[in-house]
């Protein structure tokens, strides 16, 4: 049938996520760590939407570019190939974390093959016009399959924003993942940085996991690089009950890299709470 998705494990090679401190290169085989390629295939069909279809970036300036951002700022090794499109990590049973859909047809192998039931975009405005993505087609996609898109943006490559944005990230992960409706789709631009971080964070707050465990749990099967700062840093937020606590930036690296269980329970029902604002 025309315009069907396939995903992309013999006719591409598999995700290579390389680093440039090293040059060594971390390769996701499809059955340990099941990262995937989605291509759209069939001309029929793209020739009949030309107005919903967005030309994929092969620039390699503009990957450099980012890839050059990302390394600076974050002091991430990890590369970002948007010109290889979608691809993504099965996290647990109820989570995906993944690149930025490129195209509506991303929505329709998303739904088709993962039961994916709702899509969590931590992307700005500006990362989504950066690289040329038709986000309304995606939007209106999404809604026509039953699938339930949110938005709570984060400044890219700014662990600050991502501290700041983490309580209600994780809030609506949290919830999408309570109505038990099909599988929750994280991603931000590149699935390096904001949209693991969240996921650590889900996992450290509600998974009664301490921080390292959660992060290593996550990197083990996508390898990638978001600040544990940021996630400390939010975690101190949710847990803070005296104004007169130490502030977060005077405290040594390894604060709340693990929480007591009276902690974990705030911090639990305060995120819940955030789904009311």
């Amino acid at each position: 049938m025309a315009g069907v998705i396939n995903t992309c494990l013999f006719s591409r090679p598999p995700l290579q996520i390389t680093s440039n401190k090293n040059k060594s290169k971390f390769t996701s085989c499809f059955i340990k760590f099941p990262c995937m390629f989605c291509k759209f295939s069939g001309n029929e069909t793209e020739s009949n939407q030309p107005s919903r279809m967005v030309p994929r970036i092969t620039s390699k300036n503009k990957m450099e570019e980012y890839n050059t951002a990302m390394m600076r700022m974050m002091r991430n090794p990890y590369e970002y190939h948007h010109d290889l499109g979608m691809n993504y990590t099965l996290i647990t049973d109820d989570v995906i974390v993944g690149s930025q859909p490129q195209k509506a047809e991303d929505i329709d192998h998303l739904k088709e093959e993962q039961k994916v039931g709702y899509i969590l975009n931590l992307q700005q405005d500006g990362d989504i016009e950066y690289w040329g993505i038709d986000l309304q087609s995606i939007i209106e996609r999404s809604t026509k399959l039953g699938i339930r898109h949110m938005r709570r943006p984060a400044k890219d490559f700014d662990p600050e924003s991502l501290r700041l944005g983490l309580p209600k990230a994780v809030s609506l992960l949290e919830w999408a993942i309570s109505e038990e409706n099909g599988r929750v789709y994280v991603h931000c631009t590149a699935g390096l940085g904001r949209a693991p971080a969240v996921v650590i964070a889900y996992m450290y707050w509600f998974c009664d996991m301490n921080l390292n465990t959660a992060y290593d749990t996550l990197t083990s099967k996508r390898p990638c690089g978001p600040k544990k700062r940021a996630i400390r840093g939010a975690t101190y937020d949710l847990a803070k009950n005296d104004p007169s606590k130490e502030p977060f930036e005077s405290l040594p690296e390894f604060a709340f890299e693990d929480i007591a269980d009276w902690e974990r329970k705030l911090i639990q029902n305060r995120v819940r709470a955030l789904r009311e604002t």
